[in-house]
C-alpha cells in the first residue's frame, strides 16, 4: 500500500482522519473554515502512530489532486511519505532535552515560504523534551506562526510534566489512540511480509506500539535482546545470576545504542571537519584552526547526550518487557479473561504466579516504575537495575 491514501492510512481511527481531512478541506478553502488551525498538538501513548498521523496530516495539507484531498498518489503526497518533501520540515530531537539553539533553527526553519506548495509543515515529535526556556523562546511562533506555516507537535499527553502549558493554550490538541491489534497485525503482514501468527506475537509483545512491532519482525536481535530481559524473571529466583545478568543487559543497551547510530555520528563529526577547514595545510593554517577545537569538543558533547538518551530509551523498553511477564502473572493468577502480553512466555508466567502472591506481583511492578522512574534522573542504570531486582527478590520471598 505504497500509494495508499491519507483516509486509508488513517481507516482504524476514523476519528482522527475525519478531524484531519476536515482541517485538510478547510485549508484548500472549502468546508468549514475553523476546522483549520496552524497549531496543532497531538497526544497519544507510545507507539500510537502520532509521527505518522502528523505526516500523513502533511500530506492531506499539500495534496495536489482536485478531488481527493490526501490521495496518496499525486507527487506532492508520494514525496511526504518518502520524506522527501522540500515543504514538510520532520524534526526528531535526539538529546535529551530540546535547547534554546534548537528552536533558533526550527523558528527559522518555520518562518521560510513554501517552495512548491501552498503550506509550509512543521512536525516536532517528542515535544515534551522542550526545555522552559525553549518553549518561552517558541511561544511566539507557535501563538502566531507565518500565515503558510503549520506546526504539528507531539507528546505524550497534555500533561504540565509532559508539555509546556502555555504551548498548549496555543495548540488545537488531537489525541492520537493506540491502533487495534487488528490494524497492527494487517500493517505487519502486509507491509513487512510477516506471518498472521509472527504479527499477532509482535503486536501483543509490543502492547501495540507500531514501531516496536516492526522492529520485532524486522530484526532478529530484537526478539532475542527481548527473549533476554524477560529471563530476568526467571534469574530472579537463582542466587545472584539475575545481578549477573543486569551488566550484561546494560552493556548490551550502550552497544546497541552506539552501533545503531555510530556510523551517523561518524559522518556528523567527518562535515564539521571539513567545514571548518581541518587538515588544511599553508601559513595561515595553524591559526585558522585555533578556534576548530571547542567546535569538535561542542559536537562530541553532543554527540554523547544523545548516545545517553538512546541508552536510556533501550532500557525503558526492557522495563516495559520486563513489567509484561508480571502483568501476565497477574492475569493468570486473578483468572481474568483477557490476553497475554507475551504469550510465547506463558509458562514462566504461569511459573511465577504459582511461586508468587498477588500482593507480591503488584510489589514487582512497582519496583519496575521505581527503575524506570531512577532512569529519568539519571542514576546510573546498573545502579538502578540491580536496585529493581533486589527488591523483585524481596517481593517474590526470595532468600
Amino acid at each position: 500500500m505504497t500509494r495508499a491514501s491519507v483516509s486509508e492510512r488513517l481507516a482504524d481511527i476514523p476519528r482522527v482522519r475525519e478531524t484531519i481531512l476536515r482541517a485538510a478541506e478547510a485549508a484548500r478553502g472549502a468546508g468549514e473554515s475553523y476546522a483549520m488551525s496552524h497549531a496543532w498538538l497531538f497526544t497519544g501513548p507510545p507507539g500510537a502512530g502520532r509521527s505518522t498521523t502528523a505526516v500523513a496530516f502533511a500530506a492531506a495539507l499539500v495534496c495536489t489532486d482536485p478531488d481527493v484531498v490526501g490521495c496518496g498518489r499525486c507527487d506532492n503526497c508520494r514525496a511526504v511519505f518518502a520524506g522527501a518533501h522540500t515543504d514538510v520540515v520532520h524534526i526528531v530531537p535526539k538529546e535529551l532535552v530540546i535547547s534554546v539553539e534548537t528552536v533558533r533553527g526550527i523558528v527559522n526553519q518555520a518562518s521560510r515560504l513554501p517552495t512548491v506548495g501552498a503550506w509550509r509543515v512543521i512536525i516536532i515529535d517528542e515535544a515534551d523534551r522542550f526545555s522552559t526556556a525553549a518553549a518561552d523562546a517558541f511561544l511566539k511562533t507557535v501563538e502566531e506562526p507565518p500565515a503558510s506555516t503549520v506546526i504539528i507537535l507531539s507528546a505524550p499527553s497534555t500533561d504540565p510534566e509532559d508539555f509546556s502549558t502555555m504551548l498548549r493554550s496555543r495548540c488545537r490538541h488531537l489525541y492520537v489512540p493506540a491502533p487495534s491489534e487488528s490494524e497492527i497485525v494487517r500493517l505487519l503482514t502486509q507491509e513487512e511480509g510477516a506471518s498472521e501468527e509472527v504479527a499477532r506475537l509482535a503486536a501483543a509483545a509490543s502492547l501495540r506500539h507500531i514501531g516496536r512491532a516492526r522492529r520485532l519482525v524486522r530484526e532478529s536481535g530484537a526478539q532475542t535482546h527481548r527473549a533476554q530481559v524477560i529471563n530476568l524473571a526467571e534469574l530472579v529466583f537463582h542466587g545472584d545470576a539475575a545481578f549477573k545478568a543486569v551488566g550484561a543487559l546494560v552493556a548490551a543497551a550502550d552497544k546497541e545504542a552506539v552501533a545503531a547510530h555510530a556510523e551517523a555520528d561518524s559522518e556528523e563529526r567527518a562535515a564539521l571537519e571539513r567545514a571548518l577547514g581541518m587538515g588544511a595545510k599553508g601559513k595561515g593554517a595553524a591559526k585558522a584552526l585555533r578556534g576548530v577545537a571547542s567546535s569538535v569538543k561542542q559536537l562530541e558533547t553532543q554527540q554523547k547526550a544523545r548516545g545517553t538518551r538512546r541508552t536510556r530509551d533501550v532500557l525503558d523498553l526492557a522495563l516495559v518487557d520486563l513489567a509484561g511477564i508480571y502483568r501476565d502473572a497477574l492475569v493468570l493468577a486473578s483468572g481474568a479473561r483477557v490476553g497475554l502480553t507475551h504469550p510465547d512466555f506463558e509458562g514462566l508466567s504461569r511459573e511465577i504466579a504459582e511461586r508468587v502472591s498477588v500482593e507480591g506481583l503488584v510489589a514487582c511492578q512497582d519496583a519496575i516504575a521505581r527503575c524506570r522512574q531512577s532512569l529519568d534522573q539519571n542514576v546510573t542504570p546498573v545502579i538502578a537495575f540491580n536496585g529493581m531486582i533486589g527488591r523483585i527478590r524481596q517481593a517474590c520471598n526470595v532468600k
